[in-house]
């Protein structure tokens, strides 16, 4: 695949096939992704790629202490509600999904699945979970690096055929991940990617956020006109 059409053709999928996803294809996708730059050559990220059992019980203990009102425990700084700007683009993506799957406005239980499929991770059959060391906890340098890995992580999966989406749901209950993943507490666990081939018949699978334009977001300084 040609690079622009990668970055240009990928989208966040949010309905998988339940085939797995082969151990090779995952290294050879970790393998790219890892080529992403890091301040200073630091490379501070690791992954927990879980599938099978383990990933049902992070499913099912998401969902269970979710809906028992179990406070979020994600290991990030949280800014807290969107507004301005933000929220609205936040709505645009909520409004455009909620149409694709055919979710009034009003119909209470759909869209309480619908969340419900954020804490399962969308039901993927892969999960990876990315994390830095703990070492380093404390400044903003290594999440910014997870950030360009996670980037990296998810075109690299478009270019091989498989869909990925970017999920803090599945981590707000960091204690039950950290528990069925195996992660080690001399780790800070930064997000998880839900992964694997596209079901192309969930219609959400279809949508595609509208982008900022050039000029919204960049400022030209020291060019000629």
């Amino acid at each position: 695949m040609h690079y622009d059409d990668v970055v240009l053709g990928r989208r966040s999928i949010r309905g998988f096939k339940p085939e797995p996803v082969p151990k090779a294809v995952l290294k050879e996708i970790i393998t790219l992704a890892m080529r992403a730059p890091s301040s200073l050559n630091t490379q501070p990220w690791n992954f927990y790629v879980v599938a099978g059992e383990p990933l049902d019980r992070i499913r099912a203990g998401n969902t269970e202490r979710n809906l028992a009102g179990v406070p979020d425990s994600r290991e990030f700084r949280s800014h807290g509600a969107y507004e301005g700007a933000h929220r609205e683009r936040q709505v645009e993506i909520a409004k455009q999904l909620f149409a694709a799957m055919g979710i009034a406005r009003e119909d209470k239980a759909a869209r309480t699945d619908w969340v419900l499929r954020g804490f399962r991770q969308f039901d993927a059959p892969v999960s990876v979970v990315v994390t830095y060391d703990r070492a380093i906890l404390g400044g903003d340098i290594a999440p910014f690096d997870c950030g360009a890995v996670s980037n990296a992580l998810v075109n690299a999966a478009w270019s091989r055929g498989l869909g990925c989406v970017i999920n803090s749901q599945g981590i707000m209950q960091s204690p039950v991940v950290r528990e069925h993943a195996g992660i080690p507490d001399d780790q800070v666990i930064m997000i998880c990617i839900a992964m694997g081939y596209p079901d192309d018949a969930f219609p959400a699978n279809a949508v595609v956020s509208r982008r900022k334009s050039v000029d919204e977001a960049v400022v030209f300084v020291g060019f000629e006109e």
